[in-house]
This record gives structure tokens, sequence and C-alpha cells, in this order.
């Protein structure tokens, strides 16, 4: 597969390989060389560790209370 560089150094991935390697508009790409062969592939997002569980918990209710705590509903003992 060819394509052809722009006078502003620009050069179009073709369209198998967007799809192969899962490119997207506005999508991170690094470009490194090794010897005379230059690459280009994806950037990852780095992935964040999470620094507290607000979010993670996902509700059908319209407003949950403000002082709901959901680590307290493992504290308590299982209703017979």
């Amino acid at each position: 597969m060819y394509s052809t560089m722009t006078s502003k150094g620009q050069v179009t991935i073709p369209a198998a390989l967007r799809h192969s390697f899962g490119f997207r508009e506005g999508a991170a790409v690094e470009f490194f060389s090794t010897g005379t062969f230059v690459g280009v592939r994806p950037v990852q997002p780095a992935a964040q560790a999470a620094t507290s569980g607000f979010g993670m918990v996902k509700s059908n209710r319209q407003h949950a209370p403000a002082d709901f705590d959901v680590a307290s509903l493992l504290a308590q003992p299982a209703a017979k």
C-alpha cells in the first residue's frame, strides 16, 4: 500500500490499515524509527488508578441521598 506525502508532511493511512489497527479521527499516534524503518502506532491512553470510589457505582434512581455510603452496606448483616 502506498500513500503520497503533502507539502505539509501529511500522509493518509490507507482505510484497511486504519480499520485493522483501530485508528480513528482525533486518535493520538506515535512515530518511531529503527534504522531506516519508520513506523506509526496508536497510542493507548494511560490507565489511571481510581483515587476514590466516586462515580464507580451507577444508579437508576433520580437522586441518591447526599450521605449515601456504599461501604456501609457491606458492614450491615444480611437481612433474613
